[in-house]
Protein backbone atom coordinates (compact mmCIF):
# COMPACT_ATOMS: atom_id res chain seq x y z
CA UNK A 1 0.00 0.00 0.00
CA UNK A 2 2.88 2.17 0.89
CA UNK A 3 4.42 1.52 -2.51
CA UNK A 4 1.27 2.15 -4.40
CA UNK A 5 0.96 6.19 -2.29
CA UNK A 6 4.74 6.73 -3.58
CA UNK A 7 4.00 5.96 -7.08
CA UNK A 8 0.71 8.06 -6.88
CA UNK A 9 2.52 10.56 -5.76
CA UNK A 10 5.37 10.85 -7.96
CA UNK A 11 3.42 10.28 -10.88
CA UNK A 12 1.36 13.29 -9.59
CA UNK A 13 4.82 15.25 -9.37
CA UNK A 14 5.27 14.50 -12.85
CA UNK A 15 1.71 15.41 -14.07
CA UNK A 16 1.97 19.00 -12.47
CA UNK A 17 5.80 19.34 -13.72
CA UNK A 18 4.44 18.59 -17.43
CA UNK A 19 1.82 21.16 -16.84
CA UNK A 20 4.21 23.65 -15.67
CA UNK A 21 6.17 22.98 -18.76
CA UNK A 22 3.80 22.98 -21.44
CA UNK A 23 2.48 26.39 -19.61
CA UNK A 24 5.78 28.23 -19.94
CA UNK A 25 6.11 26.16 -23.53
CA UNK A 26 2.57 28.09 -24.18
CA UNK A 27 3.90 31.37 -22.54
CA UNK A 28 6.98 31.57 -25.11
CA UNK A 29 4.85 30.48 -27.91
CA UNK A 30 2.63 33.38 -27.35
CA UNK A 31 5.61 36.16 -26.75
CA UNK A 32 6.81 34.56 -30.01
CA UNK A 33 3.93 35.25 -32.12
CA UNK A 34 3.12 39.28 -29.84
CA UNK A 35 6.85 39.97 -30.99
CA UNK A 36 6.01 38.88 -34.80
CA UNK A 37 3.06 40.75 -34.93
CA UNK A 38 4.22 43.93 -33.02
CA UNK A 39 6.82 43.80 -35.74
CA UNK A 40 4.45 43.98 -39.05
CA UNK A 41 3.12 46.62 -37.55
CA UNK A 42 5.50 48.68 -37.15
CA UNK A 43 6.86 47.86 -40.67
CA UNK A 44 3.96 48.79 -41.67
CA UNK A 45 4.08 51.93 -39.98
CA UNK A 46 7.46 53.17 -40.44
CA UNK A 47 6.28 52.80 -44.12
CA UNK A 48 3.62 55.05 -43.73
CA UNK A 49 5.30 57.94 -41.99
CA UNK A 50 7.81 60.39 -43.60
CA UNK A 51 7.86 63.37 -45.84
CA UNK A 52 5.04 61.92 -47.82
CA UNK A 53 2.10 60.85 -45.11
CA UNK A 54 0.72 57.14 -46.62
CA UNK A 55 -2.29 54.89 -45.44
CA UNK A 56 -1.40 51.72 -43.59
CA UNK A 57 -3.36 49.93 -46.50
CA UNK A 58 -1.41 51.47 -49.22
CA UNK A 59 2.33 50.17 -47.55
CA UNK A 60 0.58 46.93 -47.38
CA UNK A 61 -1.01 46.69 -50.95
CA UNK A 62 2.21 48.31 -51.94
CA UNK A 63 4.53 45.84 -50.42
CA UNK A 64 1.66 42.17 -51.10
CA UNK A 65 1.55 43.50 -54.67
CA UNK A 66 5.44 43.61 -54.88
CA UNK A 67 5.72 39.81 -53.27
CA UNK A 68 1.84 38.41 -54.95
CA UNK A 69 1.44 40.38 -57.73
CA UNK A 70 -1.14 37.79 -58.49
CA UNK A 71 -2.72 37.83 -55.48
CA UNK A 72 -2.78 41.61 -54.48
CA UNK A 73 -3.62 44.15 -56.35
CA UNK A 74 -1.57 47.82 -56.23
CA UNK A 75 -1.95 51.00 -54.17
CA UNK A 76 -4.48 53.29 -55.81
CA UNK A 77 -1.34 55.77 -55.27
CA UNK A 78 1.39 55.13 -57.56
CA UNK A 79 3.49 57.05 -55.62
CA UNK A 80 3.27 54.79 -53.12
CA UNK A 81 4.35 51.91 -54.57
CA UNK A 82 7.33 53.91 -55.76
CA UNK A 83 7.38 55.66 -51.97
CA UNK A 84 7.36 52.01 -50.56
CA UNK A 85 9.55 49.76 -52.72
CA UNK A 86 12.32 51.94 -53.75
CA UNK A 87 12.62 53.89 -50.63
CA UNK A 88 11.16 53.01 -47.31
CA UNK A 89 10.94 49.04 -47.62
CA UNK A 90 15.01 48.68 -48.00
CA UNK A 91 15.56 51.19 -44.77
CA UNK A 92 13.35 49.23 -42.78
CA UNK A 93 14.59 45.69 -43.96
CA UNK A 94 17.85 46.97 -43.12
CA UNK A 95 16.76 48.27 -39.46
CA UNK A 96 15.23 45.07 -38.89
CA UNK A 97 18.36 42.69 -40.40
CA UNK A 98 20.84 44.86 -38.31
CA UNK A 99 18.33 44.71 -35.07
CA UNK A 100 17.94 40.95 -35.18
CA UNK A 101 21.69 40.49 -35.73
CA UNK A 102 22.85 42.73 -33.41
CA UNK A 103 20.88 41.21 -30.60
CA UNK A 104 21.25 37.76 -31.34
CA UNK A 105 24.81 37.92 -31.96
CA UNK A 106 24.73 39.85 -27.75
CA UNK A 107 22.68 36.64 -26.97
CA UNK A 108 25.62 34.06 -27.83
CA UNK A 109 28.20 36.43 -26.90
CA UNK A 110 26.25 36.15 -23.11
CA UNK A 111 26.16 32.53 -23.74
CA UNK A 112 29.51 31.40 -24.93
CA UNK A 113 31.25 33.97 -22.32
CA UNK A 114 28.90 33.42 -19.26
CA UNK A 115 28.88 36.84 -18.84
CA UNK A 116 25.40 38.95 -18.72
CA UNK A 117 27.71 42.43 -19.69
CA UNK A 118 29.27 41.18 -22.80
CA UNK A 119 27.79 42.63 -26.10
CA UNK A 120 29.51 43.47 -29.66
CA UNK A 121 29.23 47.14 -28.34
CA UNK A 122 30.81 46.50 -24.60
CA UNK A 123 33.41 43.73 -25.96
CA UNK A 124 34.99 46.29 -28.65
CA UNK A 125 33.66 44.63 -31.71
CA UNK A 126 31.58 47.89 -32.69
CA UNK A 127 34.67 50.11 -32.62
CA UNK A 128 36.83 47.51 -34.56
CA UNK A 129 34.07 46.54 -37.36
CA UNK A 130 34.06 51.04 -37.23
CA UNK A 131 38.07 50.61 -37.97
CA UNK A 132 37.95 48.53 -41.23
CA UNK A 133 34.99 49.79 -42.45
CA UNK A 134 37.03 52.94 -42.17
CA UNK A 135 40.11 51.81 -43.58
CA UNK A 136 37.63 50.70 -46.59
CA UNK A 137 36.49 54.39 -47.03
CA UNK A 138 39.96 56.30 -46.52
CA UNK A 139 42.38 53.59 -48.67
CA UNK A 140 39.99 52.22 -50.74
CA UNK A 141 40.21 49.18 -52.91
CA UNK A 142 43.78 49.16 -52.57
CA UNK A 143 45.49 45.44 -53.53
CA UNK A 144 42.88 43.04 -51.70
CA UNK A 145 40.05 45.12 -53.46
CA UNK A 146 40.68 44.51 -56.37
CA UNK A 147 39.20 40.74 -56.65
CA UNK A 148 35.61 43.03 -55.57
CA UNK A 149 35.73 45.66 -58.17
CA UNK A 150 32.20 45.17 -59.07
CA UNK A 151 31.03 45.01 -55.85
CA UNK A 152 33.05 47.44 -53.31
CA UNK A 153 30.43 46.81 -50.70
CA UNK A 154 31.61 43.19 -50.02
CA UNK A 155 35.43 44.90 -49.57
CA UNK A 156 33.39 46.93 -46.82
CA UNK A 157 31.41 43.95 -45.18
CA UNK A 158 35.11 42.24 -45.62
CA UNK A 159 37.12 44.70 -44.22
CA UNK A 160 34.81 45.26 -41.02
CA UNK A 161 34.40 41.55 -40.54
CA UNK A 162 37.96 41.19 -40.28
CA UNK A 163 39.04 43.54 -38.05
CA UNK A 164 35.74 42.74 -35.71
CA UNK A 165 36.91 38.95 -35.79
CA UNK A 166 40.81 40.40 -34.53
CA UNK A 167 38.94 42.38 -31.84
CA UNK A 168 37.38 39.33 -30.76
CA UNK A 169 40.54 36.85 -30.56
CA UNK A 170 42.44 39.60 -28.31
CA UNK A 171 39.75 39.70 -26.37
CA UNK A 172 38.89 35.86 -25.63
CA UNK A 173 42.66 35.32 -25.78
CA UNK A 174 42.99 38.10 -23.06
CA UNK A 175 40.27 36.76 -20.83
CA UNK A 176 42.11 32.95 -21.49
CA UNK A 177 45.59 34.36 -20.16
CA UNK A 178 43.65 35.67 -17.14
CA UNK A 179 41.13 33.13 -16.35
CA UNK A 180 39.20 36.16 -15.07
CA UNK A 181 35.34 36.69 -16.59
CA UNK A 182 35.04 40.30 -15.24
CA UNK A 183 38.43 40.95 -17.42
CA UNK A 184 36.42 40.20 -21.05
CA UNK A 185 34.81 43.31 -20.12
CA UNK A 186 37.94 45.91 -19.59
CA UNK A 187 39.34 43.79 -22.48
CA UNK A 188 36.99 44.78 -24.42
CA UNK A 189 36.92 48.75 -23.14
CA UNK A 190 40.67 48.95 -24.07
CA UNK A 191 40.67 47.18 -27.43
CA UNK A 192 37.65 49.22 -28.47
CA UNK A 193 39.53 52.61 -27.14
CA UNK A 194 42.49 51.40 -29.32
CA UNK A 195 40.88 50.60 -32.62
CA UNK A 196 38.85 53.98 -31.58
CA UNK A 197 41.53 55.86 -31.83
CA UNK A 198 43.00 54.25 -35.16
CA UNK A 199 39.36 55.83 -36.68
CA UNK A 200 39.98 59.02 -35.02
CA UNK A 201 43.45 58.91 -37.00
CA UNK A 202 42.01 58.03 -40.21
CA UNK A 203 39.88 61.27 -39.63
CA UNK A 204 42.77 63.31 -38.88
CA UNK A 205 44.98 61.94 -42.15
CA UNK A 206 41.79 62.00 -44.44
CA UNK A 207 40.58 64.89 -47.09
CA UNK A 208 36.68 66.86 -46.12
CA UNK A 209 34.74 64.42 -48.67
CA UNK A 210 35.81 61.13 -46.71
CA UNK A 211 36.00 62.61 -43.86
CA UNK A 212 32.58 63.72 -43.40
CA UNK A 213 31.53 60.45 -44.87
CA UNK A 214 33.45 58.76 -41.86
CA UNK A 215 32.20 61.11 -39.38
CA UNK A 216 28.18 60.78 -40.24
CA UNK A 217 28.84 56.85 -40.66
CA UNK A 218 30.14 56.88 -37.35
CA UNK A 219 27.18 58.43 -35.77
CA UNK A 220 24.94 55.06 -36.73
CA UNK A 221 22.20 55.57 -38.98
CA UNK A 222 20.42 53.77 -42.36
CA UNK A 223 21.67 56.54 -44.68
CA UNK A 224 23.90 52.96 -46.13
CA UNK A 225 20.08 51.55 -46.89
CA UNK A 226 19.94 49.67 -50.32
CA UNK A 227 18.63 46.58 -51.80
CA UNK A 228 22.23 45.47 -52.50
CA UNK A 229 22.94 46.20 -48.88
CA UNK A 230 19.72 44.15 -47.87
CA UNK A 231 21.00 41.54 -50.76
CA UNK A 232 24.05 41.13 -49.12
CA UNK A 233 22.72 40.87 -45.43
CA UNK A 234 20.28 38.54 -45.49
CA UNK A 235 22.05 35.27 -46.39
CA UNK A 236 24.86 35.87 -44.15
CA UNK A 237 21.90 36.56 -41.76
CA UNK A 238 19.82 34.00 -42.29
CA UNK A 239 23.04 31.34 -42.51
CA UNK A 240 24.59 32.42 -39.25
CA UNK A 241 20.73 32.61 -37.35
CA UNK A 242 20.51 28.79 -38.30
CA UNK A 243 23.80 27.51 -36.92
CA UNK A 244 23.18 29.30 -33.67
CA UNK A 245 19.47 28.10 -33.64
CA UNK A 246 21.15 24.69 -34.55
CA UNK A 247 23.38 24.91 -31.36
CA UNK A 248 20.78 26.05 -28.93
CA UNK A 249 20.95 22.85 -26.76
CA UNK A 250 24.76 23.25 -26.64
CA UNK A 251 24.60 27.21 -25.91
CA UNK A 252 22.30 26.26 -22.77
CA UNK A 253 24.71 23.65 -21.69
CA UNK A 254 27.88 26.30 -21.87
CA UNK A 255 25.72 28.40 -19.16
CA UNK A 256 26.25 25.88 -16.77
CA UNK A 257 29.40 25.61 -16.76
CA UNK A 258 32.22 24.26 -19.15
CA UNK A 259 32.74 20.92 -16.96
CA UNK A 260 29.35 20.32 -17.22
CA UNK A 261 29.14 21.14 -20.94
CA UNK A 262 32.21 18.99 -21.51
CA UNK A 263 30.05 16.15 -19.58
CA UNK A 264 27.16 16.21 -21.95
CA UNK A 265 29.34 15.76 -24.86
CA UNK A 266 29.99 19.54 -26.05
CA UNK A 267 33.04 20.30 -27.58
CA UNK A 268 33.44 23.81 -25.37
CA UNK A 269 36.69 25.32 -27.25
CA UNK A 270 35.35 24.56 -30.62
CA UNK A 271 32.24 25.51 -30.43
CA UNK A 272 33.01 28.71 -28.27
CA UNK A 273 35.37 29.82 -31.28
CA UNK A 274 32.69 29.25 -33.63
CA UNK A 275 29.92 30.75 -31.76
CA UNK A 276 32.22 33.85 -31.54
CA UNK A 277 33.37 33.47 -35.27
CA UNK A 278 29.48 33.61 -36.33
CA UNK A 279 28.20 35.87 -34.16
CA UNK A 280 30.91 38.62 -34.96
CA UNK A 281 30.29 38.02 -38.77
CA UNK A 282 26.51 39.14 -38.53
CA UNK A 283 27.05 41.50 -36.39
CA UNK A 284 29.91 43.41 -37.81
CA UNK A 285 28.38 42.57 -41.44
CA UNK A 286 25.57 45.19 -40.79
CA UNK A 287 27.87 47.67 -38.87
CA UNK A 288 29.42 47.93 -42.16
CA UNK A 289 26.32 49.22 -43.77
CA UNK A 290 24.75 51.24 -40.36
CA UNK A 291 27.77 52.22 -38.93
CA UNK A 292 28.15 52.36 -34.81
CA UNK A 293 24.67 50.88 -33.03
CA UNK A 294 25.25 50.50 -29.24
CA UNK A 295 23.11 48.65 -26.53
CA UNK A 296 21.15 46.67 -28.93
CA UNK A 297 23.03 43.63 -28.37
CA UNK A 298 22.52 44.61 -24.45
CA UNK A 299 18.86 45.40 -24.29
CA UNK A 300 17.12 42.63 -26.74
CA UNK A 301 18.35 39.08 -24.65
CA UNK A 302 18.23 41.07 -21.16
CA UNK A 303 14.34 41.88 -21.80
CA UNK A 304 13.80 38.48 -23.72
CA UNK A 305 14.85 36.53 -20.65
CA UNK A 306 13.22 38.61 -17.95
CA UNK A 307 9.81 37.20 -20.28
CA UNK A 308 10.78 33.68 -20.47
CA UNK A 309 13.14 32.73 -18.87
CA UNK A 310 17.15 31.60 -20.04
CA UNK A 311 16.24 28.61 -22.93
CA UNK A 312 18.16 29.91 -25.83
CA UNK A 313 15.83 27.99 -28.25
CA UNK A 314 13.72 30.51 -27.25
CA UNK A 315 16.26 33.61 -26.35
CA UNK A 316 17.80 33.70 -29.82
CA UNK A 317 14.73 34.11 -32.15
CA UNK A 318 12.66 36.42 -28.97
CA UNK A 319 15.81 38.16 -28.69
CA UNK A 320 16.32 38.79 -32.69
CA UNK A 321 12.31 40.01 -32.64
CA UNK A 322 12.92 42.27 -29.60
CA UNK A 323 16.57 43.53 -31.55
CA UNK A 324 14.64 44.38 -34.82
CA UNK A 325 11.43 46.07 -33.48
CA UNK A 326 13.53 48.26 -31.04
CA UNK A 327 15.41 49.76 -33.69
CA UNK A 328 13.01 49.70 -36.78
CA UNK A 329 11.03 51.95 -34.43
CA UNK A 330 13.76 53.78 -33.30
CA UNK A 331 15.12 54.48 -36.47
CA UNK A 332 11.59 55.42 -37.74
CA UNK A 333 11.43 58.26 -34.61
CA UNK A 334 14.87 59.32 -35.41
CA UNK A 335 13.88 60.15 -39.22
CA UNK A 336 10.91 61.72 -38.47
CA UNK A 337 10.90 63.40 -35.19
CA UNK A 338 12.55 66.33 -37.34
CA UNK A 339 11.65 65.79 -40.12
CA UNK A 340 12.40 66.83 -43.37
CA UNK A 341 16.11 66.26 -41.34
CA UNK A 342 16.96 63.06 -39.91
CA UNK A 343 18.87 62.32 -36.89
CA UNK A 344 21.13 59.46 -36.42
CA UNK A 345 19.53 56.75 -34.50
CA UNK A 346 22.73 55.86 -33.06
CA UNK A 347 21.92 58.80 -30.93
CA UNK A 348 18.48 57.40 -29.86
CA UNK A 349 20.06 54.29 -28.96
CA UNK A 350 22.55 56.13 -26.89
CA UNK A 351 19.89 57.26 -24.70
CA UNK A 352 17.80 54.17 -24.55
CA UNK A 353 20.87 51.87 -23.82
CA UNK A 354 21.95 54.36 -21.05
CA UNK A 355 18.30 54.67 -19.95
CA UNK A 356 17.91 50.71 -19.72
CA UNK A 357 21.80 50.04 -18.32
CA UNK A 358 20.67 52.76 -15.20
CA UNK A 359 17.41 50.09 -14.66
CA UNK A 360 19.66 47.44 -14.70
CA UNK A 361 22.04 48.55 -12.23
CA UNK A 362 19.21 49.98 -10.02
CA UNK A 363 17.34 46.05 -9.91
CA UNK A 364 20.80 45.21 -8.62
CA UNK A 365 21.14 41.24 -8.16
CA UNK A 366 17.97 40.59 -10.13
CA UNK A 367 19.66 41.67 -13.05
CA UNK A 368 22.42 39.20 -12.71
CA UNK A 369 24.96 42.19 -13.59
CA UNK A 370 26.99 41.35 -10.05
Amino acid sequence: MHNTDKTGFVEDKMQKASEVYQENFSKKLVFLAVMSFLILFAVLYAGSVGSAQLSLEDVFLAIANKALPDVFSPPLSDIAQVIVINIRLPRILLALLTGMCLAVSGAVMQSLLRNPLVSPFTLGLSSAASFGAAMAIVLGPGILGAFFSDNQSSFLVLSAFVFGMASMVLVYGISRIKCDNSTIILAGVVIGYIFSAGVMFLKYVTNNEKLREITVWLMGGMWGASWDAVIILLPITIIGFLYIIFKSWDLNAMEAGDEVAKSLGVKVDTLRMAGLMVATLIASSCLAFTGVIGFIGLMAPHICRMIIGNDNRFVIPGSALIGGFILLISDTFARTIMSPVELPVGIIMYVLGGVFFVFLILKGRESRLY
